[in-house]
């Protein structure tokens, strides 16, 4: 291909804290507007901030599990300007000396591992909220997100594709998810990103006009607008018309499936950035980061490999449950209550995930690893078929219930009676002349619809291998 493209991305994640990075204002989602709010998140004059001790240790496992450096002496600054959302006219955010820099993240596309670096993650602050009212003449700004903490993650131009940058976002999200340093709820807007685009020839050194995309929030999404921003570009480029793209803000708009400019950008902001006067250095111990260092679990990655070499087990699938914490812990507690790992995997991946789809996927699985280890034995030890398993899991999923109540509950005990099932086959046998003529004739497959028989006649308890074998004794 005649074309690179260049993107670097920039992702704001809010820390898990209880409290806002400055205040003692809760950081609980879905609150009445400006209810979670006090002099100091709205920026009344003489408030002061106070900053939150647990937004640096979050801040640090973040990085450490990202394989930065740590600045072990940071400070806080003021980033000067105005938006209706920003009640203070100045955000407090960090400028010459972010608290974490110069990390990396590996993660594999298509096969291939790729290694992207990380340019720095530093504090700040959020802003508020403004809601745009359809048909009315003002809007509406709500300031309980005003001070939360965040997290900014900046990469360095190093991703060359839609592809990556989707497997890069989706590769910080896991890692930020199992070192509990932020719940990355997309739909909440716990975890928002940015992506700068640019298009060169190949073996073109210098980049090209960049143009930043904002506040996505879908890993679907974000690589729908950069794969048409890479197309829009290349498409200027081809015509002779590449002065048509200029650095600036674009928007994705996902109705009319294009990015749409919201606004022009200088070559360099003028933020006027100077040290915080209301909040002291900080000073971060070595021992504070050796201590936070043996904090860090098992990472994705890590993880991946050890179940894939432990139980010998499909990766793509595993891949899949890896990649979601909630989808791994219940893996891994299942097979700690005797379960088999295959069995596992094949229930997360053909039951589970299909009822998650079909309903919210972001609220808590209702199946527990005790309930699930209980299902997968009662089908092993003869109890129901594992057609009846899948009625009673989808029960579960729906009633947090046991497998063994709804199994009494419903009279779903497997027949596997001889002298019962006999009876059951002989009936079918003597019902269905054509099918046995059909069998004798040399058409095996005739077999299958006299077993759909005997299941359909038990209301499909019948133990399928006892079924099959009187069915092949009985018939001539």
């Amino acid at each position: 291909m005649r074309w690179e493209t260049v993107i670097g991305i920039e992702i704001h994640a809010e820390l898990l804290t209880k409290s806002k990075i400055f205040c003692g204002c809760s950081t609980e989602f879905g609150s009445r507007p400006n209810t979670n709010t006090c002099p100091v998140c709205i920026g009344l004059p003489g408030a002061l901030p106070v900053l939150n001790e647990e937004v640096i240790q979050l801040a640090l496992k973040a990085g450490l599990a990202l394989n930065c450096k740590v600045n072990y002496i940071n400070k806080m600054d003021r980033k000067n300007y105005f938006y209706p959302d920003l009640p203070r006219a100045y955000q407090i955010s960090q400028f010459d000396l972010p608290i974490l820099y110069d990390g990396y993240v590996e993660f594999e596309v298509e096969d291939i591992i790729k290694r992207v670096n990380i340019n720095r993650i530093h504090l700040e602050e959020d802003a508020g909220k403004l809601i745009h009212l359809e048909d009315e003449p003002y809007t509406c700004i709500d300031y309980n997100r005003g001070g939360v903490p965040l997290i900014e993650l900046v990469t360095e131009p190093e991703l060359r594709s839609p592809k990556e940058a989707f497997e890069f976002v989706k590769t910080i999200k896991t890692i930020f998810e199992y070192v509990e340093v932020s719940d990355c709820k997309m739909e909440q807007g716990s975890l928002r990103f940015d992506a700068n685009i640019s298009v060169r020839e190949r073996g073109q050194k210098e980049l090209n006009t960049k143009v930043e995309i904002k506040n996505m929030n879908s890993f679907k999404e974000m690589q729908k607008a950069l794969e048409k921003e890479e197309k829009r570009q290349i498409e200027l480029y081809e015509f002779g018309e590449g002065d048509k793209i200029v650095q600036e803000t674009r928007r994705w708009d996902s109705a009319k499936g294009r990015t749409v400019s919201m606004r022009g950008k200088e070559e360099a902001h003028d933020y006027r950035y100077f040290p915080e006067p209301d909040l002291k250095q900080i000073i971060i111990s070595e021992n504070n980061v050796i201590s936070l260092k043996k904090q860090i679990p098992e990472l994705p990655n890590e993880k991946l490999e050890r179940l894939i070499s432990q139980y010998r087990l499909n990766k793509k699938e595993m891949q899949i449950v890896v990649e979601d914490k909630r989808l791994t812990q219940l893996f891994e507690e299942t097979i700690k209550k005797g379960a088999r790992a295959d069995k596992v995997l094949n229930w997360i991946i053909g039951d589970l995930l299909k009822l998650m789809k079909m309903g919210d996927a972001s609220k808590n699985i209702p199946i527990t690893a005790t309930t699930l280890a209980e299902l997968i034995k009662s089908i092993e030890n003869g109890d129901i078929s594992l057609k009846i398993g899948r009625e009673v899991f989808e029960e579960m999923f729906e009633t947090k219930g046991n497998p063994k109540e709804i199994i009494a509950k419903r009279g779903l005990v497997q027949v596997n009676n001889e002298e019962e099932l006999e009876k059951i086959v002989g009936k079918v046998i003597e019902n269905n002349p054509k099918s046995v003529a059909d069998y004798n004739a040399g058409r095996k497959q005739a077999i299958t619809f006299l077993m759909g028989q005997v299941m359909k006649e038990t209301k499909g308890q019948a133990n399928p291998k006892t079924a099959m074998n009187l069915l092949k004794i009985r018939l001539p």
